[in-house]
């Protein structure tokens, strides 16, 4: 019984998944979980008691997987520099990824507090990376440099979500990689 749970929560992550990812936070509501899944409504309802339930726990599953493969890329470069190009390349190269584009989705959402609160803290671990590579740069503020460096990831994933309408994605992720090293030198 309890596998039979886990594999319905399992489907139920991975329709919340694909419901952010087609449409957005607007897209991801219990009745479209339930006709996604097969499930009734109000067996969607034993799982999660909210939105903002599905997507704490979309966080706590799918932020830990995305942040190890930037942590990953980064331990591959050699050099500061290295990293923080890494650290942006591989953001930007996440966000064609499905679970990445939940947690973009996630990220642009109205969320109640405790959801906010971990990504908050999710991005948190990203910063930290990050902040040993600008302090070996000189950086007097690492923490400071690593949210600026951030901003532009950010920036950057915001274009890249536009699609058609934005720049090439290798055109987008090449600007804000310079931007990231112009900047991260000082």
């Amino acid at each position: 019984m309890a596998e039979h749970r886990t594999m319905q929560r399992s489907a139920l992550l991975d329709a919340a998944r694909s419901l952010l990812s087609e449409g957005g936070t607007e897209a991801l509501t219990f009745p479209a979980l339930a006709e996604r899944t097969g499930l009734a409504r109000s067996s969607v309802y034993e799982y999660f008691r909210s939105r903002g339930a599905v997507v704490e726990e979309l966080c706590a599953v799918d932020f830990p997987v995305w942040a190890a493969e930037v942590e990953d890329a980064m331990a591959a470069a050699d050099t500061a520099e290295g990293k923080v190009e890494a650290y942006v390349r591989q953001q930007l190269t996440l966000v064609g990824d499905r679970r990445h584009r939940a947690v973009v989705a996630i990220s642009a959402s109205e969320l109640d507090a405790g959801a906010r609160e971990k990504i908050r803290a999710a991005h948190g671990g990203l910063v930290t990376m990050i902040g040993d590579a600008l302090r070996d740069l000189g950086h007097e503020q690492p923490r400071l440099a690593a949210m600026m460096l951030q901003g532009v990831v950010d920036a950057a994933v915001r274009r890249l979500e536009l699609g058609g309408a934005a720049e090439d994605p290798a055109v987008i992720t090449d600007a804000a990689v310079s931007m990231a090293l112009r900047g991260v030198r000082g």
